[in-house]
């Protein structure tokens, strides 16, 4: 494979955090959709790079070793993505650990407000519907949750969970303390990676992601991203462009869930080989 004309997609999770696949799948997968690369950027851990990259190596892929850093701004959660950190950092494994611990707490409090609303679930059958035991660098999030309310008939579909339960506007949402996007992009760049603003679509507030972009200052913007249209593409392309950062993009893959590809399928959102490149830069200027 001529690397240097293929597409990459940079955003795909895994087990690791919330993800439906191993990472060595969401790699073969990359491949048999003839990707030229493809980045592992799981939720406050960086748990499956290790697995991903090893079969990188027998594939013939690039596997770009990546994190998706959970925040909070303008009273919303917003994510940033981290490209090319060094994952054996010791202050930046301290610092996710530290992430997960916040996850585990919001969990919790998820559970106990979903019991309050007369659903009858618990944490235990959330891990235990992972199928596997869960690892120390690992976490569980709300997609775990969707599933079972799906499977216990509290919704139709992953979507339904959302929106009924989980999501933002939700009765079972709770919003714990996190640290700010300046904060992410720093740890970022401390460990040696690019940091990027994600799916800046999602947050509904381009007020707001311009804030985020002028304070935190991330390298790059995810432009091209599964729930964006052509409008929030254009949108973004312009704004890229005015503060100078690189362009973005990825499928967000998760997996099926109950026969549904939750955001996008691998592939179906990708940038030029050429944007590793940009991205590297920054990385060594970290």
């Amino acid at each position: 494979m001529n690397h240097s004309e293929g597409k990459c997609d940079l955003h795909t999770h895994t087990q690791a955090s919330d993800g439906m696949q191993r990472p060595a799948d969401n790699v073969r997968l990359a491949c048999e959709k003839g990707l030229a690369a493809v980045a592992i950027t799981d939720h406050d851990t960086v748990a499956g790079v290790a697995e991903a990259l090893e079969e990188g190596g027998r594939c013939g892929i690039v596997v770009v070793p990546g994190v998706e850093i959970s925040t909070r701004a303008g009273g919303k959660d917003i994510h940033v993505l981290g490209y090319y950190i060094d994952c054996r950092d010791e202050v930046f494994l301290k610092r996710l650990n530290d992430l997960r611990s916040t996850r585990e707490k919001r969990n919790g409090r998820i559970i106990s407000r979903l019991q309050e609303l007369g659903v009858q679930i618990t944490l235990e059958e959330v891990v235990a519907g992972l199928g596997r035991d869960l690892r120390p660098d690992e976490s569980v999030g709300r997609p775990h949750m969707a599933d079972v309310l799906v499977s216990k008939g509290y919704a139709k579909d992953m979507r339904d969970a959302f929106d009924r339960y989980l999501g933002e506007d939700a009765p079972a949402y709770v919003s714990v303390p996190r640290i700010s996007p300046k904060e992410a992009c720093g740890w970022i760049r401390e460990a040696g990676g690019a940091p990027v603003l994600a799916h800046p679509g999602i947050y509904g507030d381009d007020d707001l992601v311009r804030r985020i972009l002028e304070e935190a200052k991330p390298a790059g913007i995810e432009v091209f991203h599964s729930d964006h249209g052509r409008a929030e593409e254009e949108r973004y392309l312009t704004m890229a462009d005015q503060y100078g950062l690189i362009v973005t993009g990825g499928s967000d893959f998760h997996g099926a869930r109950q026969g549904i590809v939750f955001h996008g399928d691998i592939g179906s959102r990708s940038v030029p080989f050429s944007v590793l490149g940009e991205l590297k830069r920054v990385s060594s200027e970290s």
